[in-house]
């Protein structure tokens, strides 16, 4: 192959690299757990963005429970925004399973 041609597509890479970069930003999943009492948001940068509780979640005798529905709301959320992810990634990587990298 020519160095040239291969130098075009190594930059066409890069920009399509940097732009997923910034739609990763974009991407949301909201998670919840408990029958909705616990929701949470996350980023595709995997950043969580927002904790909403409903009143009767918060229960000062039972804060174990409020932990582990906010960690399961985490979870649900974590689960969508990796197959948001693996949604938008196929059609850039021809159908190529990035699973590993991902942490599933």
């Amino acid at each position: 192959m020519n160095p040239f041609e291969m130098l075009k597509n190594l930059n066409q890479i890069k920009a399509q690299a940097q732009k997923f970069k910034e739609e990763l930003k974009e991407i949301k999943a909201e998670g919840s757990s408990g029958g909705g009492i616990v929701k949470v948001e996350i980023n595709g940068e995997f950043q969580l963005l927002k904790v909403s509780l409903d009143p009767v979640a918060v229960d000062p005798r039972d804060i174990k429970m409020l932990e582990d529905l906010i960690v399961a709301a985490h979870n649900d959320a974590m689960d969508k925004i990796k197959t948001a992810i693996q949604e938008k990634t196929s059609s850039m990587t021809g159908g190529m399973d990035l699973s590993d990298f991902m942490g599933n």
